[in-house]
């Protein structure tokens, strides 16, 4: 199995294959790039590199792949705490590109765009790992997730069918490049089925138009705010939206500027996405689509008992197909086969689409005996014009048990009152906040999850 045709010399030598940050290299010049890491890394235990959106990133994260040798990203935002741990976690033996003091320590092998080779490298065996990502760490610590070569083609090529992905399609993505989201599908796919990759850079205000557009429901957000740029984008073939559920009102407000319903995908750091819309096929309100073939789920309530495919009825997401990781760093199996628990709270209707609600334990809040979904309060406050960033936790009671509390990034003008009744239109009064603070920025982990556990902890 060839992971990456596009490494061994496959397809056209296109000018422009892959394009960061201002810089671009033709497949030519990727290949030898590429190349000439892997003769420096080759043998090495586990490589890690700082996944910074560059070329020189791009160059290294393929050079460890063409070597056969498995890759870490580093989170550029994470602290030199979580990064030793993360090193120390892995097992890395060689670092990538520059390093910070706190990685010193470990050999460094530079990266330089200067230095091509033409070195033939054998293909790794396809249940080799790949990758070792980590999880969001939302709740606790994040842990490495080992994912092999054949779940990642295995992933790219049923995407790929779903979303009627070639190698004609010039991809532009501005998902972080340390997810499995941004590098895996991103990266990875138009590497492998042969497409052109455009990587924007996390503050850009516009970017180059594509005929697939993947980012985060955060930048989405951004982008429906910004009319010109939105309505640019009716220029490609297809949106999508993944890593975590996309509000109805902003997939809405692109259809109405792009002429597009965004296509949704759900997955975790361990299934890689595993649910998804099709091209072509509207998407229901809220759902994120159906399992690609192969790929099996069950939604199991407090008792492990399959719910209801009503498309109301929650339960605990389970995953299991090709997608799947291999296993944790340190111990914790995984692997096509097994049921992968995700932690996710779904419904499923009759026609197979699922609906993500959110994590459970941390996106419920047990009101007077009813659960009140974070999720639906979030988006309701997301619709209006005025919130920028909104995250919603359950706080202690003395009647209620939990109380809806709303932490929410906001316009100076807005008024704690004024978003309570804007929830009151939207949702019942059960999920009405009666707590709001306004707050400049909500805590995020290293990887970019919003911290629920520190909010509720406040209060």
């Amino acid at each position: 199995m060839t992971l990456l045709p596009a490494l061994r010399g496959s397809g056209p030598d296109r000018a422009d294959a892959v394009r960061v940050a201002g810089g671009m290299l033709s497949s030519e010049a990727l290949l030898g790039c590429v190349t000439a890491v892997a003769d420096r890394i080759r043998g090495a235990g586990v490589v890690a590199i700082d996944a910074t959106p560059t070329l020189e990133t791009v160059v290294g994260m393929l050079g460890a792949l063409h070597a056969g040798v498995p890759l870490v990203p580093l989170p550029p935002g994470a602290d030199a705490c979580e990064r030793r741990r993360i090193l120390r976690q892995s097992g890395t033996t060689v670092l990538l590109g520059g390093g910070r003091p706190e990685t010193h320590r470990l050999p460094t092998v530079p990266v330089d765009l200067r230095q091509r080779s033409s070195t033939h490298h054998p293909e790794p065996k396809p249940g080799a790992d790949a990758l070792i990502l980590h999880t969001g760490g939302a709740a606790g610590p994040s842990r490495g997730v080992r994912i092999s070569r054949r779940a990642i083609a295995a992933d790219i090529d049923l995407l790929a069918d779903a979303w009627r992905w070639s190698g004609e399609d010039v991809v532009v993505q501005g998902a972080p490049l340390f997810r499995a989201y941004g590098l895996v599908v991103g990266l990875l796919g138009a590497l492998r089925l042969g497409s052109r990759f455009v990587h924007l850079d996390r503050n850009a205000a516009a970017g180059p138009i594509g005929t697939m557009y993947l980012a985060l429901p955060a930048q989405w957000r951004r982008i429906a705010r910004n009319g010109p740029w939105a309505r640019s984008l009716a220029a490609a073939r297809i949106l999508i939206s993944a890593d975590a559920p996309l509000a109805t009102a902003v997939a809405e407000r692109l259809r109405l500027l792009t002429s597009h319903s965004p296509v949704q995908g759900y997955g975790t750091t361990e299934t890689l996405i595993a649910v998804t819309g099709r091209a072509g096929d509207p998407p229901a309100a809220g759902a994120v689509g159906t399992p690609l073939p192969g790929v099996e789920t069950r939604v199991l309530d407090g008792e492990a008992r399959p719910v209801p495919a009503d498309g109301e009825s929650v339960g605990e997401l389970s995953v299991c197909g090709p997608t799947l990781f291999s296993g944790y760093v340190g111990g914790g199996k995984g692997g096509a086969g097994r049921w992968h628990a995700t932690g996710d709270l779904a419904t499923v209707a009759a026609d197979g689409s699922h609906r993500i609600i959110g994590r459970r334990g941390l996106d419920v809040v047990q009101c007077r005996g009813r659960r009140v979904h974070a999720g639906q309060v979030e988006e309701a406050l997301l619709s209006h014009p005025g919130v920028r960033d909104a995250a919603v936790v359950g706080t202690p009671h003395p009647t209620l048990g939990e109380q809806v509390t709303a932490y929410v990034v906001a316009a100076e003008e807005l008024t704690a009152q004024v978003l309570i009744d804007h929830v009151g239109r939207h949702l019942s009064a059960a999920h009405r906040p009666r707590r709001v603070h306004f707050v400049d920025e909500l805590p995020r982990t290293a990887l970019g999850r919003i911290r629920k556990s520190l909010l509720a902890a406040v209060g």
